[in-house]
């Protein structure tokens, strides 16, 4: 099993060489792998990551926005809109605004949330609005565009990407200053990086060279399983020096998906638990790398 993960390492290292640089504002795409498979796992994916690391930025102070770029609104249910295809103005309209050069409400697509945090909701019709982009121009550019009006506001940025590596996905990544990637402690989900280096590097090449791998998050993790205990030692061998892994693990948690329910994060809702207690040190791993 080792050695199957081992190969990808050559393609990672061609990759990821040093540190992220130090920017002003941080702009983070949260990526899923491949295709819908952390999707399939609640409470423990990109979309709990995206919305308690932001939230847990800012509780230490900083200023944060969460973009919802998944047409399924999974982030935007989390955050307490239950029925985020009602949502009159969404990422999808603004994004839209932007092709046709129109003015920009930004009052009305970036919401508040009582934890401190602003958020741009998503929904089905951002499905729709790729599709449609094939025939814009500079398409890879149009959410740059909007994020550069309003990036001096926040401290961070974190987008919620959808997990397929479509036309909004590389919009994320081309306006990003870095991609935290969630994954699954076991083999299959670790084997299909590979599609999603190859997008980043093409990424860097031919638009983005700025744009660097954050680390990889491990969740879904049992440390009372061998199994699990042998895929963490073969990935930090692996990719320990090249695509870097942070110290903290996302425990297997009910608790955690509970929040979705509430539209509240995990530091309400449990906050003495242990998914708190990981998250609340991946932000402070995240705030290291300031």
């Amino acid at each position: 099993m080792t050695d199957k993960i081992r190969t990808l390492q050559e393609q990672l290292g061609k990759i990821i060489k040093g540190k992220k640089e130090v920017t002003d504002k941080i702009i983070m795409a949260i990526l899923a792998r491949g295709h819908v498979l952390l999707e399939d796992v609640p409470g423990v994916g990109k979309t709990t990551t995206t919305v308690n690391l932001g939230i847990g930025l800012a509780r230490k102070g900083k200023r944060v926005l969460l973009i919802d770029a998944d047409p399924q609104g999974s982030m935007t249910v989390s955050l307490g809109i239950d029925e985020p295809d009602k949502i009159e103005y969404s990422l999808a309209n603004v994004l839209m605004d932007v092709v046709n050069e129109e003015k920009i409400d930004y009052k009305k697509i970036i919401l508040k949330h009582e934890e401190n945090i602003d958020f741009i909701p998503a929904n089905i019709e951002l499905a729709g609005l790729e599709v449609s982009m094939v025939n814009v121009m500079s398409r890879e550019l149009v959410m740059k565009r909007f994020i550069s009006n309003i990036r001096e506001n926040y401290d961070y940025i974190l987008i919620d990407c959808m997990p397929s590596l479509g036309m909004i996905t590389i919009n994320a990544l081309v306006c990003a200053n870095s991609v935290l990637i969630p994954v699954q402690a076991s083999y299959l989900p670790v084997k299909g990086l590979q599609q999603l280096i190859k997008t980043i590097s093409r990424v860097r090449r031919q638009i983005n060279p700025e744009l660097k791998i954050e680390g990889m998050v491990m969740t879904m993790v049992d440390m009372r399983s061998n199994y699990t205990k042998d895929i963490l030692e073969a990935l930090e061998s692996t990719y320990g020096e090249t695509i870097g892994i942070f110290d903290s693990r996302i425990p297997m948690s009910v608790r955690a998906a509970e929040t979705s329910a509430e539209g509240k994060s995990i530091y309400i809702h449990d906050p003495k638990g242990k998914v708190a207690r990981s998250y609340e040190e991946l932000t402070e791993e995240v705030l290291v790398h300031e």
